[in-house]
């Protein structure tokens, strides 16, 4: 992060004024470091220890007509197995449109979707049921910004007056492990954009298909499993304990970027939704 003091780098010795070089936290300290010299953020190594990355985890994705989780529609979905295989499913929408803003992303035409989709009716409640299927028998699922992808399937499902993940599970949709939050949560503090395909990058992931929901669910599969692996303190959690502090981890990062908001940007009028892994 920007350092804000000044001060001596830590690999050359130079001096640092206010609000130039970068300052992070290494062993619990902070450390000051100029412009040439500030270290690249790494990944940690890859261990051999035992831990929820290695068991039977699926991962989920979704691709939509739009990044506002509050007008967006399923366009497709995929579940990919704990084998690596994959189920697949393209919507049929309907009288409604897929905006060209979202073709761009995913390249699903409104024109495919409606020549080889099926049906809302009966594509949603599958998509349900391999999900709480998956959940059900207590097994982890990735999915990566999970309260979009779980909120615009259960939008769907109360669109159609069918039960939601949540209502077939009793009220609680789990566990659940979220690359992007648990990342926020293990580092805070490192700069830079954390997209799938950042994090893919940090972690040295392979993502192939990007923007398609069957190579991004793979995609955030394999950054969940990686993430375990390098990070030993996070894979030791029990996956429900995982879950509940995935929950306080969101809680945290929105309350901060509430404050930066409010601070930065008076009378901007947003208010951030910290609630995991469903929207509240």
């Amino acid at each position: 992060m920007r350092n804000n003091y000044a001060g001596t780098c830590t690999a050359c010795g130079a001096s640092v004024a206010a609000r130039e070089g970068e300052a992070l936290k290494e062993d619990g300290r902070w450390r000051v470091y100029c412009a040439d010299h500030a270290p690249r953020p790494a990944a940690p190594p890859r261990g051999d220890h035992p831990g929820w990355h290695s068991g039977p985890l699926a991962g989920y994705d979704c691709e939509t007509s739009s990044p506002d989780p509050r007008t967006a529609f399923l366009v497709s979905a995929a579940l990919v197995a704990p084998d690596g295989t994959a189920r697949t499913w393209l919507v049929d929408p309907g009288p409604r449109e897929i905006p060209p803003e979202a073709v761009e992303v995913h390249g699903i035409t409104t024109e495919r979707a409606r020549a080889e989709g099926l049906p809302a009716e009966k594509v949603l409640p599958e998509i349900a049921d391999a999900l709480t299927g998956h959940l059900a028998a207590g097994h982890g699922l990735a999915v990566f910004n999970a309260p979009f992808d779980l909120g615009v399937l259960s939008a769907e499902l109360r669109r159609l007056g069918l039960p939601t993940p949540a209502e077939r599970l009793a009220g609680r949709v789990g566990p659940i492990i979220d690359p992007l939050v648990i990342d926020r949560g293990a580092d805070p503090y490192r700069k830079g954009r954390r997209t799938l395909g950042d994090l893919c990058a940090f972690y040295r992931v392979e993502l192939n298909g990007a923007h398609t929901a069957e190579g991004d669910a793979a995609a955030c599969l394999a950054l969940a499993r990686e993430i375990g692996a390098r990070r030993p303190e996070i894979a030791a959690l029990p996956l429900a304990e995982l879950h509940e502090r995935q929950v306080g981890w969101a809680l945290e990062h929105a309350r901060g970027l509430q404050d930066w908001l409010d601070r930065t940007r008076p009378g901007h009028g947003r208010t951030i939704d910290g609630s995991w892994p469903q929207s509240g």
